[in-house]
């Protein structure tokens, strides 16, 4: 597996664990996205360099199989114009010329195959990357949404014992209180009134006792 693919895969994991770490998940997880898009910087200047390298090399394959091709034709010019001596030194030229084509041919074809690889994983980093951060919405949404459920989780677990709680239960007590209170001065002042009443009634009456004595005494006197 290529680098980028593990640094990739290793981003991957921290994204699916972030919601059980400590640090805030928003933050994280753009520092993720940061992190990643720094690793993709890097990745593309390592695939350009590796990419110079595969050009040089097929510069240099290109010219020193001109070299084979160009003394090909010398030797064959100096065979025709019967200087055999010198078309052997140019073949032994045209040997060495053909040995470094076909180093640099490998050599060329070697760091080609590792630039495809680059440029394959550099292509899967980006891709990985767009995935991330359309990821990235939907974990905030969810982190965001634990958040508001673990505050008022906290809230309710805290209501029996909270002073809140206390206090309505004291005010509660505090208002049965006070009807009671009141009920009994209302049972007072409705027993002091009856007391009124009868001597109230008391006072007529005696004051009706008089007046019939008064009228029996006129009576009597008339007769």
């Amino acid at each position: 597996m290529g680098l980028f693919k593990r640094i990739g895969d290793n981003i991957r994991a921290n994204l699916n664990a972030v919601l059980d770490k400590s640090e805030d998940p928003v933050k994280m997880l753009e520092q993720y996205l940061r992190d990643m898009e720094d690793d993709i910087g890097d990745a593309e200047m390592a695939a350009a360099k590796q990419i110079a390298v595969v050009k040089r090399l097929e510069a240099l394959f290109q010219e020193a199989q001109s070299m084979v091709e160009k003394r090909e034709a010398q030797a064959v010019q100096a065979l025709e114009q019967e200087h055999e001596d010198l078309a052997l030194k140019v073949l032994e030229d045209k040997k060495i010329h053909q040995g470094k084509a076909s180093d640099y041919k490998e050599q060329f074809e070697r760091a080609r195959g590792v630039a495809d690889d680059l440029k394959k994983q550099l292509l899967d980093m980006k891709d990985e990357f767009e995935k991330m951060k359309a990821k990235k919405a939907t974990l905030v949404a969810r982190a965001e949404a634990a958040k508001a459920q673990k505050e008022i989780n906290k809230v309710v677990s805290g209501l029996g014992r909270d002073t809140a709680r206390k206090g309505f239960d004291r005010m509660e007590e505090k208002v049965l209180k006070n009807e009671a209170e009141a009920a009994a001065v209302l049972e007072l002042s409705g027993t002091n009134k009856k007391l009124d009443e009868e001597l109230a009634a008391l006072v007529n009456s005696s004051s009706a006792k008089e007046e019939l004595e008064r009228l029996k005494a006129k009576l009597k006197v008339e007769k």
